[in-house]
C-alpha cells in the first residue's frame, strides 16, 4: 500500500511535501516523494489523503480504558475527592462491565489517532480489549497492600495474572507489566517486591509517583486530605495508622524502597519533583510520563516537563483517566501541555517538541523506539493520517504547527496499526461489534445514575 498526502511528518526528519510512505507487511517500506514512489512502486495500491498530514500514531503513556464508561460522571471535583467518588462508583460495575467499558476506551484511542497504549489495570479488561481490538499496548497489572503481611498474597495474585495474560495476548504486539499502586494506597515494601520481581522476569514497571500536591504532603509532612479523609481511598482491608512524616519526597521516598532499581521504570503523573529528584530520576534512567489535562482538571498542579527534557530524560504524554479527563484525546493533550508550558516556563516550548514527546517520546519511555514513534523504514506501520482541510483550521505552511495547534480527534482520517487499518472516517474494521459495544455502554452508565 502506497499512503500519499499533502504532508509527511516523520518526526526525525523535515516534513516531505507531496510525499508517501509505502507499507508492506506491517513494515514500512520506503518514505519520500510521492512521484517517485509511484513510478518506484508502479502496481502497489494507492490511497491519496489529500490535504493531509501522514505521521507517525501517537503514544498515549497512561490510561484506563476500563473507565471509559465513568467520563463524565464524576464532574468538577478536586483529585481526593474525585478517587473517593470514582472508587464508590466503580463498585457498582461487575466484570463484564470493565471489559466493555475497555472495548469503549480502545474505539476512543483508535479515533483519536492513538496507536500505542500504556494501561494500568486490576481487573485485566484492558488487557483482553487491546488485545481483540488490535491496539499496540503496555498493560501494567497494579498491585496494593496496605498491610505488610498481605504483600506476598498480593504479589502472588499478581503473578499468576501475568502469566496468564502473557499467554492471552499478542505479544508482538502487546507487552505485559507490572505497576505498584500510588504511595497513598499502598506499603512502600510492596515497591520493593514489585522491583524484584520486574527484575526477575524483565518486566516494565509503572507506577504513579509525586502526580499531586496532596500526595507529597501526604509523603513529606504526613498530613494532606490523604490522611483526614484516609477512609475514602481504598486501601485494603485493615485499620490504617496515622502516616508518619518521611521528611523527603515521593520520588527520594521511593528510591530509599528500591522502586527504581528494575530495568524499565517508568513514573506518572510527577508533579512535584525538585531538582535533586531530577538527578536521581535521570541516574536511574527512569522514564517519565506527564498527564496535562488531568492534572489541570483535578487541580494537582503542573508537571515540570520543560526540565524533564532538558535534563535529557525520556517523557512522554497520557490522557490519564476517561473518568478525569472524559476523553481518550492525545491531540488535546499535546496542545493543553505545550500551552501550559508556555504560561509557566519563559522558555518557549514549540509544536515539534510536542509532537515528538506524543510520539517518539512515549515510544522512548516505553522500549519501544526501535518498532514505533516516527516513520522510518524498518519500522512497524503504526501510522496516522489528519486532515488539515477543515473550515476550523488556520492552515499554514507549517503543517507540524497546524497538527498540534488546530486538530481534533474529528480530523483523524485514518489509524493504521501493524499495516493494518483498524480505523477510517466513521468506519470501524476491528473484530468487535462496535454497535452492541455502545448499546451495552449505554447499559452499563444507567448503573452510575445518582438515583442507582
Amino acid at each position: 500500500m502506497l499512503l500519499c498526502a499533502q504532508y509527511i511528518l516523520p518526526v526525525t526528519s523535515e516534513p516531505i511535501v507531496d510525499g508517501a510512505v509505502l507499507v508492506r507487511d506491517g513494515v514500512i517500506r520506503d518514505i519520500g516523494s510521492a512521484d517517485m514512489l509511484r513510478l518506484r512502486y508502479p502496481d502497489e495500491e494507492v490511497v491519496d489523503q489529500g490535504l493531509a498530514a501522514i505521521m507517525p500514531g501517537l503514544v498515549d503513556l497512561h490510561t484506563r480504558l476500563e473507565q471509559s464508561v465513568l467520563r463524565g460522571v464524576v464532574n468538577d471535583a478536586p483529585y481526593v475527592e474525585w478517587l473517593s467518588e470514582v472508587a464508590r462508583k466503580s463498585a457498582r460495575l461487575e466484570a463484564v462491565d470493565w471489559f466493555d467499558s475497555a472495548i469503549l476506551g480502545g474505539l476512543d484511542a483508535l479515533s483519536s489517532g492513538i496507536t500505542t497504549v500504556a494501561d494500568i489495570t486490576t481487573t485485566g479488561a484492558s488487557c483482553t480489549a487491546v488485545n481483540k481490538l488490535g491496539l499496540r499496548s503496555v498493560i501494567y497489572r497494579s498491585v496494593a497492600a496496605m498491610d505488610r503481611d498481605r504483600i506476598n498474597a498480593a504479589m502472588q495474585l499478581a503473578q499468576k495474572d501475568i502469566l496468564h495474560w502473557r499467554e492471552e495476548v499478542d505479544s508482538d504486539r502487546v507487552t505485559i507489566g507490572i505497576a505498584p499502586a500510588p504511595l497513598f494506597t499502598n506499603h512502600p515494601a510492596t515497591l520493593t517486591a514489585v522491583s524484584q520481581f520486574a527484575t526477575k522476569e524483565n518486566l516494565p514497571v509503572a507506577m504513579w509517583l509525586a502526580g499531586s500536591r496532596e500526595e507529597c504532603d501526604f509523603v513529606k509532612y504526613g498530613s494532606s486530605p490523604f490522611q483526614v479523609h484516609g477512609g475514602d481511598v481504598k486501601r485494603g482491608y485493615v485499620e490504617i495508622p496515622p502516616w508518619l512524616p518521611t521528611g523527603v519526597s515521593p520520588v527520594r521516598y521511593a528510591l530509599n524502597w528500591s522502586a527504581f532499581d528494575a530495568p524499565n521504570v517508568m513514573i506518572v503523573g510527577a508533579v512535584c519533583v525538585d531538582d535533586a529528584d531530577l538527578k536521581k530520576l535521570r541516574e536511574y534512567d527512569v522514564a517519565v510520563c506527564v498527564c496535562p489535562r488531568a492534572c489541570a482538571q483535578l487541580g494537582m498542579g503542573v508537571a515540570p516537563l520543560h526540565e524533564f527534557l532538558r535534563a535529557d530524560l525520556r517523557v512522554g504524554l497520557g490522557t490519564d483517566s476517561p473518568a478525569a479527563t472524559e476523553s481518550t484525546d492525545m491531540l488535546s493533550e499535546m496542545r493543553l501541555g505545550m500551552l501550559l508550558q508556555r504560561a509557566v516556563n519563559t522558555d518557549f516550548m514549540d509544536a515539534r517538541t510536542m509532537l515528538e514527546v506524543a510520539t517518539l517520546g512515549g515510544a522512548r519511555a516505553l522500549g519501544l523506539q526501535d518498532k514505533v514513534g516516527s516513520l522510518e523504514i524498518g519500522k512497524c506501520a503504526d501510522l496516522i493520517a489528519v486532515d488539515l482541510s477543515s473550515s476550523h483550521q488556520s492552515f499554514t505552511t507549517d503543517p507540524v504547527a497546524a497538527v498540534v495547534n488546530t486538530c481534533t480527534t474529528a480530523d483523524v482520517l485514518m489509524t493504521m496499526v501493524d499495516g493494518d487499518v483498524l480505523y477510517e472516517k466513521n468506519r470501524w474494521h476491528v473484530k468487535v461489534e462496535v454497535t452492541k459495544n455502545i448499546a451495552r455502554v449505554i447499559e452499563i452508565r444507567s448503573k452510575l445514575r445518582p438515583e442507582a
